[in-house]
């Protein structure tokens, strides 16, 4: 599932490309992206609208319409935006076409069929979208406000930091790569962290998200940014799919075990569990 960094870029891509851009008609393959409307009233509503702005909250994707309107996406596994020229050939992936005046169009696609895509006036029906944690990056998410969200937390680490409703954003690989950096193992409770350890995962979580960002994502296996480039970062990855290899730190082993049902990698020796 695309993360924080790999949603920031797709942000950004839309927005060298379709911005200030006017709907003149939409082509709907699949309705089962579509969330909540029907298809004739979402191309009712779309058509003659034009995109004034493009950002990006948690996971999620929001374009703003110049009719009060929100086009808000949320990925999920194998969703993508593919800016692309209207005779280009379509992918069989390729579900909903926004086309523009001239000869360019943005497609929506989505392997699996999890993509869901919201068209709404009120930001509190784009699914759960309004109910996210703070933004990792936001410079109002202080190691102070860090301090604060977990403080009152005892459950384990890594699936608190999944909860997008604790903080927005980080997925599987984001979040093995900052427990890596700052040596806390991922079963470890949240209530048993240092304060010394809660500002290195502070700053580790930071840094993991700014250089993904930098790298332009990771591209394990479906991801591409909205001009259809794979992200970097999967080669400056330090644990996250490397288990059997070598640690860089302390040449270790590095392992893979579930938490919380999703696979999670660490380092034995820098990550030491509890006793």
């Amino acid at each position: 599932m695309p993360e924080l960094p790999e949603v920031q870029t797709v942000v950004d891509t839309l927005k060298e490309t379709v911005l200030n851009k006017e709907i003149i008609d939409i082509e709907v393959k699949n309705e089962k992206l579509i969330a909540d409307l029907k298809v004739e009233e979402f191309i009712d509503i779309l058509v003659g609208s034009r995109i004034e702005n493009i950002r990006r909250r948690g996971k999620y994707i929001i374009i703003e319409l110049d009719t009060d309107y929100y086009l808000v996406t949320h990925l999920r596994m194998t969703g993508r935006f593919v800016y692309c020229k209207k005779q280009d050939e379509d992918d069989k992936y390729d579900y909903i076409f926004f086309k523009f005046r001239g000869d360019d169009e943005l497609r929506l696609g989505s392997k699996r069929k999890f993509t869901r895509t919201y068209l709404v006036d009120d930001l509190s029906e784009a699914g759960s979208l309004t109910k996210l944690g703070p933004e990792p990056l936001s410079d109002k998410f202080t190691l102070d406000r860090f301090k604060e969200i977990i403080s009152t937390r005892r459950g384990k680490i890594k699936p608190l930091l999944l909860n997008q409703k604790f903080l927005a954003g980080l997925g599987n690989i984001y979040v093995d790569e900052a427990l890596f950096i700052s040596q806390i193992h991922p079963l470890r409770k949240a209530d048993t962290l240092t304060e010394q350890e809660i500002e290195n995962l502070y700053h580790a979580i930071r840094q993991v998200l700014t250089e993904g960002i930098k790298h332009r994502g990771t591209t394990k296996w479906d991801y591409v940014d909205a001009s259809g480039q794979a992200g970097s970062y999967q080669n400056y990855l330090r644990v996250y799919d490397r288990k059997g290899e070598e640690c860089n730190r302390c040449a270790a082993a590095l392992e893979k075990i579930k938490v919380g049902g999703r696979s999670s990698y660490f380092c034995p020796q820098c990550q030491k569990q509890e006793e």
